[in-house]
């Protein structure tokens, strides 16, 4: 057994990142990005500092719209405090242990917090992701671990086995994405896309609305493709963040996308539901994953017998200890995994990228797969890149829709294992 965990003092720091322009999805906007920093110190002088970007849209769609998103993002930021103050002077034997403890509790903290009763767990995972990936580099730095592999419990160890070398990127079009912005994706090589649907408005006008959307980046893309003598292969992925009501709505769109010859193209749809429907989806002719109704293991389960058959995995919104249970579910299942964004930060990024590059190649693509979205949507996104701790290593840059990863990025982990000056500096860290 890998040493254990004590934590004896921890502390938080916090920095606002205004995006570019108001950036959509489950059919409201975001203006700002609150990038959390957890500390965690053990009696032996070890440290571990952790970054988490705060959604409170992702965690919670209706706590978000109950207030203005400053005080939204403030309540997130009182559960992460919340939770590092809780781990003072407590041991465990892995970061999961700690997790497994800490959801429970700050439920009730939560709810107390924001004084909302209905208070969403993936409020609270979105809350733990700085304090979990602070535990993760303590429990790491601990053991000297040497791999990504190494530092994942034996028990989760086999879904993450993988050294893909290539990790495609899903470039993300919002509702409001210049098609300027989309022409210049295609030109720079991207040749996945990830298209947000869910508008805002009712159901009806939501579905009108996606339709509309969906025909003027096909035509877009089209357009771009006919103009370059190289032809390569586009898919396209849709993201509605639960916003559907009804599967019958889904399969519209579905057909709509035939009619427009956009559907051979899609490589899956993400979350399709309110997290109420419990429609089946087998029956669906395009391959539905699940996202953010996956908060548990029991959930991953109850989406495999309803008939999903991937699984994005969110580390950098849900915690890498949960990620890592899911994932074993869907190792065992044969269900492939992707990595989608949170529009976070460059660090963040290479905690989500180690995860894809361990997976099994997702198929089609035959290569891992992931989001990002930062370069796209932050104002400041330049200067965040520099409080990476490998700046200018090739793997952190994108080439024809592709990170392209080498021996150096799996024997540093990412980076992920290492202190950025950056943020040791903002914790007064000497």
């Amino acid at each position: 057994m890998l040493n254990q965990l004590k934590v004896i003092h921890t502390g938080y720091a916090v920095e606002k990142e205004k995006l570019r322009f108001p950036f959509g999805f489950k059919g409201a906007f975001l203006t700002e990005l609150w990038q959390a920093v957890a500390y965690v110190k053990d009696p032996s002088g070890n440290y571990g500092i952790g970054l988490g970007t705060q959604s409170v849209l992702y965690g919670d769609a209706d706590t978000f719209a109950s207030t203005d998103e400053t005080t939204g993002n403030s309540w997130m930021l009182e559960v992460s405090k919340t939770a590092l103050k809780w781990l003072e002077n407590k041991e465990f034997n892995t970061p999961m242990d700690a997790i497994e403890q800490l959801v429970p509790y700050l439920e009730q903290e939560g709810k107390k917090i924001t004084k909302r009763d209905n208070l969403h767990v993936n409020f609270i995972y979105n809350a733990l992701v700085s304090v979990d990936n602070a535990l993760w580099m303590l429990y790491g730095k601990k053991n000297k671990v040497e791999s990504f592999q190494q530092m994942i419990p034996e028990t989760y160890r086999s879904a993450f086995q993988n050294k893909n070398k290539q990790v495609a990127v899903m470039f993300q079009i919002s509702y409001n994405m210049p098609l300027e912005d989309i022409a210049a994706a295609v030109d720079q090589g991207y040749f996945v896309f990830k298209i947000k649907t869910g508008s805002p408005g009712a159901q009806q006008v939501m579905l009108k609305q996606d339709k509309a959307r969906l025909k003027e980046i096909h035509d877009c893309i089209n357009s771009r493709l006919n103009n370059q003598s190289n032809k390569k292969s586009i898919y396209y992925t849709m993201d509605a963040n639960g916003r559907y009501e009804r599967k019958a709505d889904l399969s519209s769109y579905l057909d709509y996308a035939k009619e427009i010859g956009a559907f051979d193209r899609i490589l899956l749809y993400e979350e399709p539901f309110v997290e109420e429907n419990q429609e089946r989806v087998d029956d669906l002719p395009v391959l539905i994953g699940a996202d953010e109704s996956i908060h548990s293991e029991a959930d991953a389960y109850k989406k495999i017998e309803l008939g999903y058959k991937a699984f994005i995995l969110k580390g950098i919104a849900k915690t890498l200890s949960l990620t890592v249970k899911i994932a074993k579910i869907a190792h065992e299942n044969n269900i492939p995994c992707l990595c989608s964004d949170l529009t976070v930060n460059p660090v963040l990024m290479e905690w989500n990228k180690i995860i894809a590059a361990s997976l099994s190649p997702f198929p089609i693509v035959n290569m891992g797969l992931m989001e990002t979205n930062g370069d796209m949507n932050y104002l400041a996104w330049e200067a965040m890149k520099q409080r990476h701790p490998f700046p200018n290593a090739s793997w952190t840059k994108v080439e024809n829709g592709t990170f392209h990863l080498n021996e150096d990025f799996f024997e540093k982990i990412g980076g992920i294992m290492t202190t950025s000056a950056h943020y040791q500096k903002l914790l007064q860290i000497t």
